[in-house]
C-alpha cells in the first residue's frame, strides 16, 4: 500500500500555471505507473494523466493534452503535474494515485483543490 499527500493547488486567473506535487510513501512507488485524476462538483472523478514507472512514456485525457505534463523523479517518491494555460473547467480536487493502465488502485489521499477564474 501506498500513503499519497498531494499540494500545490490554489487558485489561479484563466490562462495561468499551477504546479502539483504527489509525495507518495511506500517502496514500490518507483516500480509503478501514477496518475493524475479530477473531480469537480457534482462530477465523477476523472482520469487525466499517467506516467510509467520510468518516467518515459505519458498519456493524457485529450481534455489536458498540450497543456498539462506530468513528470516524475523516482528519488523523491514524488510525481508532478504541471498545468499551463488553466481554464474554468480546469476547476477540481485533483488527486494522484498508482495506476493500473488508467485505472487508480490505492487508497485515495486528500487531493489539492484548484480553482481557475475566469
Amino acid at each position: 500500500q501506498v500513503q499519497l499527500v498531494e499540494s500545490g493547488g490554489g487558485l489561479v486567473q484563466a490562462g495561468g500555471s499551477l504546479r502539483l506535487s504527489c509525495a507518495a510513501s511506500g517502496r514500490t512507488f518507483s516500480s509503478s505507473a501514477m496518475g493524475w485524476f479530477r473531480q469537480a462538483p457534482g462530477k465523477e472523478r476523472e482520469f487525466v494523466a499517467r506516467i510509467n514507472w520510468s518516467g518515459t512514456s505519458t498519456y493524457y485525457a485529450d481534455s489536458v493534452k498540450g497543456r498539462f505534463t506530468i513528470s516524475r523523479d523516482n528519488a523523491k517518491n514524488t510525481v508532478y503535474l504541471q498545468m499551463n494555460s488553466l481554464k474554468p473547467e480546469d476547476t477540481a480536487v485533483y488527486y494522484c494515485n498508482r495506476v493500473l493502465t488508467t485505472t487508480p488502485v490505492d487508497y485515495w489521499g486528500q487531493g489539492t483543490q484548484v480553482t481557475v477564474s475566469s
